[in-house]
């Protein structure tokens, strides 16, 4: 019998703790930000490229898509191990992968859903040429962010605030102001991608070659080490 790799369970739990929870309201809120602000723009000043990449890039790569990863993320495993609940699904003759696995499969779907598709969406209202790009950009960031804040979850218990410190830290101040950052950020490598398939230039001398398998690295490392990460935890839910 071939082991089991996603549990149909669990993927229904994480779905109903997602949108149980204040969350879920936020989840819907980010797009319509980023629709309406297109909309905006659109109406303003047409199909112009540099408008166009501000809220792209600037608002979908930078801020919609990993807030939509930190929500979805941060909701499916820090509040089990918060209130002990997860002693309960690790009591269960599952494999701790297959847990990662079928949480991260909810917080992908939510990336797709409330990321990916609006950056598409925008992008159709500002310049359709940039449509795919962004959107495959924003979904290949959106997965390696959920990987990641995945390991924050069982790393610590203030997921959310450290997520958030790491993204205004790290992806934004210091993003900006030193150029090497951008060998070691998800979202210059999602922004990588965008500038292959688009034909636009949002960052410089970082190869198609080098972001794809950093995301594909990312994306796999950090559900396997969030995975060896629970193993860790006893039936109490404490480490």
């Amino acid at each position: 019998m071939r082991p089991q790799t996603i549990s149909r369970t669990i993927v229904r739990l994480g779905a109903q703790s997602i949108f149980g929870r204040w969350r879920g309201a936020l989840l819907f809120v980010l797009p319509v930000v980023l629709i309406g602000l297109s909309i905006l723009v659109r109406g303003l000043i047409g199909h112009e490229e540099m408008g166009a990449r501000h809220a792209l890039d600037g608002l979908g790569l930078t801020v919609i898509v990993p807030l939509v990863a930190l929500l979805a993320t941060s909701g499916l495993l820090a509040p089990e191990i918060d209130d002990g609940s997860i002693s309960y699904l690790l009591a269960k003759p599952i494999s701790r992968h297959t847990i990662v696995a079928s949480k991260l499969v909810v917080a992908a779907g939510c990336v797709l859903a409330f990321a990916a598709v609006p950056v598409l969406i925008a992008a159709l209202i500002l310049r359709p040429s940039y449509a795919l790009g962004f959107a495959l950009g924003a979904l290949l960031g959106g997965l390696a962010y959920c990987s990641l804040f995945a390991f924050l979850s069982v790393l610590t218990r203030h997921a959310v605030v450290v997520g958030l410190i790491y993204l205004l830290v790290w992806e934004g101040l210091l993003g900006g102001l030193l150029d090497g950052v951008r060998w070691l950020s998800v979202t210059r490598w999602s922004a990588a991608v965008v500038q292959e398939i688009a034909d636009i230039s949002l960052v410089d001398d970082l190869p198609l070659w080098y972001a794809v398998p950093a995301l594909a690295v990312v994306v796999v490392g950090g559900a396997w080490v969030t995975g060896r990460r629970l193993r860790g935890f006893n039936l109490t839910g404490d480490e």
